[in-house]
């Protein structure tokens, strides 16, 4: 069992930290990078056993837009950062390298939809120069996450194969469809001739959808499950907040382990103390 760490986004707020800025969580690797250092020390202190690093929503159009020159280095820094805090703990934790969907960059929520308008040759160039910076990085695996659909799925697996590191794979989804309206099998389908994939799954959806798209997952690829839900509610992206009822619970988790997950955590709105409360479940 891999226990990974809550929504970077909940404890940085937690932390008082403004992210109001379309850079999100990425904004603190040019202001703040010790919040994000912080941050994953929290985590790791609560028992998680994987730092995700804060590049989700971080791009090299997105930072230039927003008037940073240095955009490579700082993508680049979100895996330093995660590194030298595994390495206080001086264990065998991991770093993940955050890789976001292509909406995630747009800072509009379409990451909940997908089908952005764009060209597969657009998707292609947009990743691969961040997967190339992060993995310069040195994380241990990728993960590949709150993917909305099976065409943008598609692309990221092609280039994941050109790394010689492994990723996990986890799509946002609704009910028994992803976020842009795929089935599940279909979407899973899709991963299963991947030979880097480590585990999928399912992450920033409600938490009463885990069950089946974790057993979809298992059962379609082979692979372990992975389940990081949200705490339940919807992105305002306006206000740049979660609208959400507090949906997550620790006891959920034996439902997830039941549907195949063998990796568990939380995403938005899932802070240290629920991961804590995991932490101590999952050893009992």
């Amino acid at each position: 069992m891999i226990i990974l760490d809550g929504g970077l986004s909940t404890v940085l707020e937690q932390q008082g930290a403004d992210l109001s800025s379309a850079l999100w969580t990425a904004r603190l690797l040019a202001d703040a990078p010790d919040r994000l250092a912080e941050a994953h020390r929290t985590y790791f202190a609560a028992g998680a056993q994987v730092a995700t690093t804060a590049s989700y929503q971080a791009s090299v159009a997105g930072f230039a837009a927003a008037g940073f020159g240095n955009a490579e280095a700082l993508i680049g820094d979100s895996v330093r950062i995660a590194r030298d805090v595994r390495d206080e703990f001086g264990d065998d934790r991991l770093v993940a390298a955050s890789v976001g969907p292509y909406g995630a960059a747009l800072a509009d929520g379409s990451e909940y939809r997908g089908d952005y308008g764009v060209s597969v040759a657009a998707l292609r160039d947009f990743h691969a120069q961040r997967l190339e910076l992060l993995a310069a990085a040195g994380p241990d695996l990728f993960a590949v996450e709150t993917v909305p659909d099976v065409r943008e799925a598609e692309v990221l697996l092609e280039l994941l194969a050109e790394f010689d590191l492994p990723a996990w794979f986890s799509y946002s989804v609704r009910g028994d469809r992803t976020s842009a309206g795929q089935r599940l099998a279909d979407a899973y389908g899709a991963l299963a001739s991947c030979p880097v994939l480590v585990a999928a799954g399912v992450n920033c959806s409600a938490p009463e959808d885990v069950p089946a798209a974790v057993a979809t997952a298992v059962a379609v690829t082979g692979l372990p499950g992975i389940a990081y839900p949200n705490g339940g509610g919807s992105w305002d992206a306006a206000a740049k907040e979660w609208r959400r009822p507090d949906a997550w619970r620790p006891e959920l988790v034996e439902s997830w382990l039941a549907a195949g997950a063998t990796w568990v955590g939380g995403c938005c709105g899932v802070g240290p103390a629920e991961i804590a409360e995991l932490a101590t479940l999952l050893a009992d």
